[in-house]
């Protein structure tokens, strides 16, 4: 597991349930707006993870040295969600993409939340993450790691 994630992950797991809810909140004040050339793609329905509940709109970019550019979409009026998407989005942004695959898709539960998210975001956090795995095995024809 990438060492960005390890610290969040200990971080949370540090924290009491309130606390570990007030950072995810801090996570989503912290999602980097979508870049103005993915908006008209948005607004047209692309990129759109259908798997979740709430509108979740995703775009990755690889650079020539083979790493990861994380672009996401989500409604501020979804605190919880669009926190899980702007951890995501720490995490991976700037990783070499080989190194994605080992990404864990037991997310909330590492994180401690898995007592307070519903299932159904849960399965959107995971749609996400999964989407990204697919997405970057398609563009480098790598395939993704069994079993995260």
């Amino acid at each position: 597991m990438h060492e960005r994630l390890q610290v969040i992950i200990d971080d949370f797991q540090w924290a009491d349930m309130e606390l570990r809810l007030q950072m995810l909140i801090d996570f989503s004040n912290k999602l980097t707006p979508l870049p103005a050339r993915y908006a008209a793609q948005r607004d047209a329905g692309l990129g759109r993870v259908q798997e979740c509940q709430t509108p979740v709109f995703i775009y990755l970019e690889i650079t020539p040295d083979q790493k990861l550019l994380f672009h996401a979409d989500v409604a501020p009026e979804a605190p919880t969600i669009r926190g899980l998407v702007s951890i995501i989005q720490h995490v991976v942004h700037g990783l070499p993409v080989a190194s994605i695959r080992d990404l864990p898709n037991d997310l909330i539960a590492r994180l401690g939340l898995d007592t307070v998210i519903r299932m159904n975001r849960a399965l959107g956090v995971t749609a996400v993450l999964n989407r990204i795995k697919q997405q970057i095995a398609s563009a480098t024809a790598l395939k993704p790691s069994e079993g995260t």
